[in-house]
């Protein structure tokens, strides 16, 4: 890769590594917010979910915004109410309001920082060989962030409280503006591939090429995946440090637990991203889903232990978000890069949904049973379900989007 490409990966990597790595930790704040204001962990599970759900929601406008007009002002209004909505988590004491700041504006800010828009960014800027190493190390970016953030939301909250500490995140936050520009001045001194066929409305040109995309099965069975996907992720990453709470572990044990996902999702992100370069990305896919059902049934059948957890963090790390840079690969294969963002956003939206599901579920069984046994198994079942749906994709170019479909 030349030296342009490598400082636009830069600039998208840190800002995806942001993004992500700051809603890592909303897990912490679950007790300290619970008991201040008195919720149950649905009430902060569902702002939560919530978050998801606008953000798959809103994914596709954003990426077919900055497809079509450019990157700049999405990447601009996204690191704005990224930081407003944790300015305002301060002052939710009700849990109508923490589902508007933490939820509503949070989920709106994610869907102009993070994976649709960058990627629509690489995929017409980077050339067809490097791309899925490209997005397989923007997707390692997002991971390391998930890594760093981790042990320092974790010392913020113990130090300072959870008020300060998300202010202190919300200045963190207003760094992704200057990256934004960064970002978008690398992009337009680059040579561009392709370009999205413009409607007179967005969302005229958003249905139509949706329409198109729904016409192959590919793509629909590429979205079951992906609604597994989230389901799995957000479940684990908002409520295993209550779950290890529960069976008598320390906030240290779970911040380390939380680390090493990050961690590990940096190899993993990577390794799956370049696979994605040589081999099929449809079975890559079926194999990671399948891992992770045998690893969450192999967590909960042995004997919790310190050990165990770390281990089963590692496992899930490496399995993390390495879906996100084949995932996206096969959207490019099948219908090019003109639409990349948007049509991503739109597998995106079926991911986010799994994610509401997760996180709700997560809490609202919880309150129910007093344990989180249903969940767990559901999240087993669906990783069969997912690797299956994945194995009869093919990444040849759909009929529908033959003459625009990148080489």
């Amino acid at each position: 890769m030349d030296r342009s490409i490598q400082r636009l990966l830069l600039a998208g990597g840190l800002i995806v590594s942001l993004a992500m790595g700051i809603r890592h930790g909303f897990g912490f704040f679950m007790p300290p917010m619970t008991s201040a204001f008195g919720w149950t962990r649905e009430s902060f599970a569902f702002a939560l979910g919530m978050q998801n759900l606008i953000w798959g929601l809103a994914q596709p406008f954003a990426g077919a915004l900055a497809d079509r007009h450019g990157p700049g002002k999405v990447l601009l209004g996204g690191g704005l109410l990224y930081a407003l909505g944790l300015l305002l988590m301060t002052v939710s004491a009700t849990p109508v309001l923490f589902s508007l700041s933490a939820g509503v504006l949070l989920g709106l800010a994610l869907s102009g920082t993070t994976y649709s828009v960058i990627f629509g960014v690489l995929g017409r800027t980077v050339p067809a060989a490097y791309r899925s190493r490209a997005m397989g190390l923007t997707a390692a970016a997002g991971s390391f962030g998930q890594f760093a953030m981790v042990p320092i939301e974790r010392s913020l909250i113990d130090g300072m409280g959870w008020l300060p500490s998300l202010l202190v995140l919300a200045g963190c936050a207003l760094l992704m503006l200057p990256l934004g520009r960064s970002l978008t001045r690398q992009a337009d001194a680059m040579p561009q591939t392709g370009a999205p066929q413009v409607h007179a409305h967005l969302l005229q040109g958003m249905l139509h090429t949706f329409a198109r995309a729904w016409t192959e099965k590919g793509f629909r069975l590429l979205m079951a995946g992906y609604f597994v996907c989230g389901f799995q992720v957000v479940f684990i990453g908002v409520h295993l440090p209550a779950y290890l709470r529960d069976h008598g572990m320390g906030g240290n044990i779970a911040s380390l637990a939380l680390a090493l996902i990050g961690l590990f999702n940096i190899f993993g992100t990577f390794i799956f991203g370049e696979a994605g370069s040589r081999y099929a990305k449809p079975p890559l896919l079926a194999g990671i889903y399948l891992a992770r059902s045998i690893a969450i049934g192999l967590f909960l059948l042995l004997p919790l232990s310190v050990p165990s957890v770390l281990v089963f963090a590692s496992v899930m790390g490496f399995l993390w978000l390495s879906t996100v840079p084949l995932t996206n690969g096969v959207i490019a294969s099948q219908f090019g890069v003109q639409h990349l963002g948007m049509l991503s956003g739109a597998v995106f939206f079926s991911h986010q949904l799994g994610s509401f599901l997760g996180v709700w579920l997560g809490g609202k069984l919880y309150d129910l049973n007093g344990n989180y046994n249903i969940v767990w198994g559901i999240a087993i079942a669906l990783g069969v379900l997912a690797a299956l749906a994945n194995l009869p994709i093919r990444e040849q170019a759909s009929a529908a989007f033959a003459d625009k479909a990148a080489a």
